[in-house]
């Protein structure tokens, strides 16, 4: 998330959105519509998945009549010491190495902060869905077994955060994918399902890859209020959404919310969804870093904002291939 101008780098630098960049450089909005005529096209769509509105697709719900499938998703991840790329607390422009400030700032999460949010969703009784970096397998070999105590399933998330797939080879991308998914599965014993991008940061080759790998599932993808299926080369590959607007890098490190305006806006969020979910099945889903939400000041919103939605009878608290594996049976 936080490598956003790294990822609109990343487009423009791309072949075909460069050429159409350049065309409209030197020629305007009329020379960049002849481009992509050139092409076939007036927009180029990433051709991924059909295009659909969600009042046109046929109505379903998930086990036992649930209408609203709520997963929980932690940002399990590490950074490398002598590198300045991560999230951070305060401001690091000269790119000063060691930048201890901030990767202290971070590993409290991992530290402590974790366990603050194992604490609520164990009270809760809900199975999270991790976004684990793989590094964290060698770092810290411990919580991986105690995120295999609670049945917390692992999806792939890279290696480790201070590297993004951006303007990767074809071929280094997929020895990434492939030691990442690797090492999750020595360590816990279970091939990811799912995958989430250090960043949410993609190549035009990474469904392609996670789909000859046996990835089932990406978070990535937040265009939609269902899961849905992606169009890769070979294999199956859907998106499930992850929901950015409740990222608490968002709302927390970009938009300073307080406690009181996370936990208003998980809650509207929620309302929203559960209302719309009567006519068509929802999915939510709640990102978390636990060096945000995992702070004393925090953690309390996040636990009041679950007790709010376990009131309601029709939320379904599942994890990313409990979700994946009801959608493919509507299908």
């Amino acid at each position: 998330m936080e490598k956003q101008m790294n990822r609109r780098t990343f487009f423009r630098k791309s072949s075909g959105l460069a050429g159409a960049a350049g065309v409209i450089a030197s020629g305007g909005l009329a020379a960049a519509r002849l481009y992509a005529q050139a092409e076939g096209r007036i927009v180029r769509r990433p051709d991924r998945y059909e295009d659909s509105f969600i009042f046109q697709r046929k109505p379903f719900t998930w086990p036992e009549g649930k209408t609203l499938a709520v997963w929980i998703i932690p940002n399990v991840e590490v950074w490398q010491f002598n590198s300045p790329a991560g999230v951070a607390i305060s401001p690091n422009v000269q790119n000063i190495v060691p930048d201890v400030i901030n990767f202290a700032w971070r590993e409290y999460g991992m530290r402590v902060g974790l366990w603050r949010i194992a604490d609520v969703l164990d009270s809760a009784g809900i199975r999270a869905t991790v976004a684990l970096n793989a590094g964290v397998c060698e770092v810290f070999p411990a919580a991986v077994e105690e995120m295999k105590k609670r049945g917390w399933e692992l999806m792939g998330h890279g290696i480790t955060n201070s590297q993004t797939l951006a303007n990767m080879p074809l071929d280094q991308e997929r020895e990434l994918i492939r030691t990442t998914l690797k090492t999750i599965e020595q360590a816990s014993g279970k091939r990811p399902q799912g995958w989430l991008g250090p960043g949410l940061v993609e190549t035009f080759n990474t469904l392609d890859l996670l789909a000859e790998e046996g990835v089932q599932y990406v978070g990535d993808w937040n265009n939609d209020d269902q899961p849905y299926p992606m169009q890769v080369k070979k294999g199956n590959l859907f998106s499930i959404p992850y929901c950015m607007e409740l990222n608490d890098i968002g709302l927390f490190n970009r938009n300073g919310y307080t406690g009181e305006q996370y936990f208003r806006a998980i809650i509207d969020q929620f309302e929203t969804l559960y209302a719309d979910s009567q006519k068509q099945a929802r999915v939510m889903g709640i990102p978390l870093h636990p060096f945000l939400v995992g702070h004393p000041l925090r953690i309390k919103y996040l636990r009041n904002a679950i007790e709010q939605m376990k009131k309601y009878q029709g939320v379904w608290f599942a994890t990313g291939s409990e979700i994946l594996a009801a959608y493919q049976r509507t299908l």
